[in-house]
Order: C-alpha cells, then sequence, then structure tokens
C-alpha cells in the first residue's frame, strides 16, 4: 500500500486550518444560553441542518464497514442505506409533533407524552447506549483508519482526534458542530466521488464490475430461508431501528430541532434524505470495485475492512489521496462532536436540569462543558477496552442497535398515533423491553454453554434480525394490553402531542409549512429508493 506524499499532508493541513477557523469564528461569537449552546439559537437553515443530519451519520467506522459489506457479500446490508424515506418520516412525521412541545431533548418529549419516569429512564439509558456502543465504536474505528493513513501509532491518531474534537464541541456547542459538519460533509462527499469515478473507470465501468462479481452477487434480497439476511425480516428489522435512529434517537433529532422553524427543519431532513443514498455510491460501490480489482489481480488486500482503504492508497494521484484521507478524518470528527453535544445535551437537560431546576442558564452552560469534558475522557478510558474486544464482540456492538430500538420504537410511535396508551403502558414497555434484551445478550454472548436443545440456547441463537421483528411485536402488545388495562391518560394534557388530539389551527399552520416543491422533492427521494431496491435485485 502506498503512504501519503508532501502534497497529502499540505491538503490534511489545508483542511484542519479551515476546520478550526470555522471552529474559531462561531466560538467568538459565544454563546448566551442554553438554547444556543445545545440548539444553535434554533436558527439554523435546511442547508445546514440536512448536512449536519447526514455528517452525524457518517462515521470513519460507517465507511469502512459499507465498503466491507461491499466486498464481503454483505449487500443486504445496503438496505440501511435506504432509510432516506425514514428520514422524511422524520421530517414530515414526527417533527411537527417535537417542534410544538418546544423540546431540547427526546427524554423531555417522553415526560410531557407520559411522565418523569418514563424521561429518566430515557436519559440513562442513552447516556449509557452512546458511552459503550457511539463512542467506543467510533473512536476504535477512527483510531485504526487515522493511524492506517497517516502512519502513525494507534494511540496518537485517536487522542488526537478526540481531543481536537472534543475542544470545538465545547467551546462552541452546537453552534460549532452543525457548521464544521457542513464543511466535513462537503469535503467527505466531493473525495469519495472521485474515488468511485476512478474505481469504476480502473475495473471497466458498471457492466465489467457486473460481469466481474457476477449479477447475482449484487442481490440485495435473499430467500426467507437465508439463515443470515432473510428478506422479510430484514425489512422489518431494518425498519424498527431506522425509525428509533432517525425518528426518536437524540443524535439525530437534535439537528432537526436546531432549524428556525418548521419550515427549515422539513427541508433539512430532505436535504438529508438526499444526502443518506449517496453512501451506496460513495462507500458500498468502491468496495464491489475493490473485490473485481482483486479478482483481476490489481489489487490486494486481505479483510474487507481494507478494501476502501486499500482503494484509495492505490488508485488515487498524490493529492487526492490527501482529501479523501481528511474525508475519512471529517467523517470520524463530524460523529464524535454529534454524540459529544447529544450526551451533554441529556445529561444537562434531563438529568442535571431536573434535579436542580433553578439553576442559572450561566450556571447550565458550564454544566454542559463540563459533561461534554467528561464524556471526552470516558471515550478516552474505553479505548483500552474497545483494543481488547475480540471480533465476535464487535460484530455485536454493530447489531445492538436491534435490541436497543424495539421497545423505544414502540413507545414513540404508539406514544404519537395512538392516544390511549399511557404511561404504565410505556414504562411496562421500556422496563421488560431492557429485560428481554439483556436476556437475550447474555444468551448469545454465552452461546457455548447452553445445552443446544434448550430454551437458552435457541434464544441466543436465533437470527437477530428475526428476533428484533417479533421484539417489536411483544413491546406493542405490551404497551396495549397494559395501557388499556389501566386508567386512560388524561386528554387536556395531551393536547398538541398525540395525533388525534392535534387542534385544527396547528393541523392548518403544519400545511402552511410547505410548498409543492418540498413535496415534490420528497416524491424524488422515494423515486430514488425503488429504484435502487430493483436495480440491485440481481437481474438488472
Amino acid at each position: 500500500m502506498k503512504g501519503l506524499e508532501s502534497l497529502d499532508w499540505v491538503v490534511i493541513g489545508g483542511y484542519f486550518v479551515v476546520l478550526l477557523g470555522i471552529a474559531y469564528w462561531v466560538i467568538k461569537q459565544k454563546n448566551r444560553n442554553t438554547e444556543d449552546y445545545f440548539l444553535a439559537g434554533r436558527n439554523i437553515g435546511w442547508f445546514v441542518v440536512g448536512a449536519s443530519i447526514f455528517a452525524s451519520n457518517i462515521g470513519s467506522e460507517h465507511v469502512v464497514g459499507l465498503a466491507g459489506a461491499g466486498a464481503g457479500d454483505k449487500i443486504p446490508m445496503l438496505i440501511y442505506e435506504l432509510h432516506a424515506w425514514l428520514v422524511l418520516m422524520l421530517g414530515w412525521v414526527f417533527l411537527p409533533f417535537y417542534a410544538r412541545s418546544g423540546v431540547f431533548t427526546m427524554p423531555e418529549f417522553l415526560e410531557i407524552r407520559f411522565n418523569s419516569n418514563a424521561r429518566w429512564f430515557l436519559s440513562i439509558f442513552s447516556l449509557a447506549a452512546y458511552i459503550m456502543t457511539k463512542i467506543s465504536v467510533t473512536i476504535y474505528a477512527g483510531g485504526i483508519v487515522v493511524s492506517t493513513l497517516l502512519g502513525i501509532s494507534f494511540w496518537v491518531g485517536a487522542l488526537t482526534t478526540v481531543v481536537l474534537t472534543g475542544v470545538y464541541t465545547v467551546l462552541g456547542g452546537m453552534k460549532a458542530v452543525v457548521y464544521t459538519e457542513t464543511l466535513q460533509t462537503i469535503i467527505l462527499i466531493f473525495g469519495a466521488s472521485v474515488l468511485t469515478f476512478m474505481g469504476l473507470d480502473a475495473v471497466g465501468g458498471w457492466s465489467a464490475l457486473k460481469a466481474e462479481v457476477t449479477p447475482q452477487y449484487l442481490n440485495m434480497w435473499r430467500p426467507p430461508s437465508d439463515p443470515d439476511f432473510p428478506w422479510p425480516s430484514l425489512v422489518l428489522s431494518s425498519t424498527v431501528v431506522g425509525i428509533w435512529y432517525w425518528c426518536t434517537d437524540q443524535y439525530i433529532v437534535q439537528r432537526a430541532l436546531t432549524a428556525r422553524n418548521i419550515t427549515q427543519g422539513r427541508r433539512g431532513t430532505i436535504f438529508a434524505g438526499l444526502l443518506k443514498l449517496l453512501p451506496i455510491f460513495l462507500f458500498l460501490i468502491p468496495g464491489i470495485v475493490a473485490l473485481a480489482l482483486k479478482q483481476q489481480g490489481k489489487l490486494d488486500w486481505d479483510t474487507p475492512d481494507q478494501a476502501f482503504p486499500s482503494l484509495m492508497m492505490n488508485l488515487l494521484p498524490v493529492g487526492l489521496r490527501g482529501l479523501v484521507a481528511a474525508g475519512l478524518m471529517a467523517a470520524l470528527m463530524s460523529s464524535l462532536a454529534s454524540v459529544f453535544n447529544s450526551c451533554s445535551t441529556i445529561f444537562t437537560v434531563d438529568i442535571y436540569k431536573k434535579i436542580y431546576p433553578h439553576t442559572e442558564e450561566k450556571k447550565l452552560l458550564t454544566i454542559g462543558r463540563i459533561a461534554t469534558i467528561v464524556v471526552v475522557i470516558l471515550g478516552i478510558l474505553w479505548i483500552p477496552i474497545m483494543q481488547n474486544i475480540s471480533g465476535v464482540l464487535y460484530e455485536y456492538l454493530q447489531s445492538v442497535q436491534s435490541y436497543i430500538a424495539p421497545p423505544i420504537t414502540a413507545v414513540f410511535l404508539l406514544g404519537i398515533f395512538f392516544s390511549r396508551i399511557n404511561s404504565s403502558g410505556a414504562m411496562a414497555t421500556l422496563l421488560s423491553g431492557l429485560l428481554i434484551a439483556v436476556i437475550r445478550l447474555v444468551c448469545e454472548l454465552n452461546l457455548n454453554a447452553f445445552n443446544p436443545d434448550s430454551w437458552a440456547y435457541w434464544f441466543g441463537e436465533m437470527n437477530f434480525l428475526s428476533f428484533s421483528t417479533y421484539f417489536f411485536l411483544v413491546c406493542v402488545i405490551i404497551a396495549i394490553v397494559v395501557s388499556l388495562a389501566t386508567a386512560p391518560p388524561d386528554v387536556k394534557k395531551l393536547s398538541g402531542l398525540t395525533f388525534a388530539t392535534t387542534s385544527v389551527e396547528d393541523r392548518l399552520a403544519n400545511k402552511k409549512s410547505y410548498s409543492r416543491w418540498d413535496v415534490l422533492a420528497s416524491v424524488l427521494v422515494l423515486v430514488i429508493v425503488i429504484g435502487i431496491m430493483i436495480v440491485f435485485n440481481g437481474r438488472i
């Protein structure tokens, strides 16, 4: 594998100079209150909202992992990249309810809809999940990527990136995060686009690529009997996970809440939906190209996860190599900045302010910065643990969202669309969901200790996609049964929080918040999604 040369380093250095310049400009503007610090003053336009949502989603492990899926016969995983329609759902369905409630966080919305216990549960659960999954996996994968690209040690790469990202996140808050993410989105898209076009050219074009890997390799629809990716479970499970991630998770929704109004927020999600379709072309296809070039004897790599960096370092000319390397670091930093700020927001607004409700705004800003610093430190302390995690457990971290999502998705969906769901039903679903997820993980991680004929072995061995689908159905049943068996919620308190209790005035205001162009752009996204599903059917 070739190394970076002087011009590459100049390009990387230029990227960091511009990045720090933007961060410095934002920091100089100062944050006057918590709305400024956590939601950028709720004054962000659609372009920055959309770019921020996209950049938050794309981390270095996402880039390398998606290319690895393309190179490692895991094409069905691209269904998670077709969640553009769920990003639209955030803007068209969920955002109006969130905006009307005036909340900062998703746990805060659960308290308004149900009770404080639901808020406490989601706050603590989200913080633990972020630190143990999002932060740890991003730092671990990012440290490997940076050390490989720059030829430095894992620790130097990981620590430098984490500390640098932490500094501008702590000082600038959400405003620094969204504006730097806009730059990072542009660099990542441009650099990866160049690699895709040059890769397709090197392999002989799309037709030559299909002939090399065979059309059947490009089929994302596996039969229901497939042990790894049965298509019914894949579609249902990915939808459940997608609704949780794109429509209810603080990590993503916080970006939409920064918009200056519902119109800008919705347009931001439409723009993000269009951007969300790009990873298929920017990362998945380069992985397939790397496989084809390997089969042609033009490229060599050992594992699928090495496909993207190997293609990049061997195919791109000097200078462009540095630009794509900067794009990969941008992906890492944007994901880290997003999760740092989300953790800080949840701790300050949902935990500290809940315990000390009369705290002054100035002190809350200080608490927010301290919380970010603590999260950065916890992320660094988690690195040695991540280094010792086996490949099997690392894969588990990728599928763990299939265990997190079902109860939260059930509570939010039913909470908005079924007014009869009460706090008892919501808490029963969240608590039982946590218990079921823990039992599943224990069974899965200790599979060899159980008798193959036992229920524990069956429960732990079940395909994670099928498990997630049944798990969601169980959560819905629990929420409905418990709610119907207990007293109904106070309808007056639900005003504007559910579909049935939304006033005529609010519906008219919502209707005025979009134009025919918003509708047409959304339809375009849906048409592209359907088109990609048809193309990747092994026949075209």
